[in-house]
């Protein structure tokens, strides 16, 4: 059975909820449904995460969500930040279905949601990388969403990423210096850690 949230077709029975969440100052509404990572409310890591990036800091350009699921984090950001483009990517599609409806709900045009597995079909280079990686699928994986964002960076982008201590934050940590050269800690709250590099190309 393909039910986990991380395989391209869940097989699920369908179960759609739609609730309000408050990110950045703006209260949002989500649909969710079975088959879809933290379908109940916007997780805490991803919420950590969305409350932690300084768009000051980063360079001009669009913004990768990987990983996306139903789309908590690219639209509560770009809700935000109307001036910038976010693509939304994930394996799953029923979760990308979602994260249509949902930007489409939200009145947020400022999106690319299409499917990728990790970088498979991303072609550009971004000013910032975001992700919230799916740590069940496995360590191989989320080292490659760490990875891969070195070869679609734009000068001084940054790739932020959400991890508990317990899930492996301190050895992502220890591959994204060893990649960037850099990496900071610039959150930690109850057990997540954000990670983030500044890619110096």
């Amino acid at each position: 059975m393909n039910e986990f949230y991380y395989t391209p077709n869940p097989h699920v029975v369908h179960e759609l909820h739609t609730w309000n969440f408050d990110l950045l100052n703006n209260t949002l509404t989500f649909t969710t449904d079975n088959g879809v990572f933290s379908k109940r409310t916007v997780d805490f890591g991803s919420k950590t995460l969305v409350e932690s990036v300084n768009f000051d800091k980063i360079p001009d350009g669009n913004v990768l969500d990987l990983g996306c699921g139903y789309g908590p984090m690219a639209i509560a950001l770009a809700k935000h930040h109307s001036d910038r483009t976010f693509e939304m990517v994930d394996v799953n599609n029923l979760a990308l279905e979602l994260a249509v409806k949902n930007a489409e709900q939200n009145h947020v045009s400022n999106v690319k949601i299409h499917n990728s597995n990790v970088y498979e079909n991303v072609t550009d280079k971004f000013a910032a990388i975001i992700t919230n990686p799916p740590v069940r699928a496995g360590k191989d994986v989320v080292d490659g969403m760490i990875s891969g964002a070195v070869d679609h960076l734009l000068p001084n982008g940054t790739l932020t990423v959400v991890l508990q201590k317990k899930q492996g934050a301190p050895s992502a940590k220890k591959l994204m210096q060893s990649l960037f050269g850099n990496c900071e800690i610039i959150k930690k709250n109850k057990g997540y850690y954000i990670l983030e590099s500044v890619f110096n190309g």
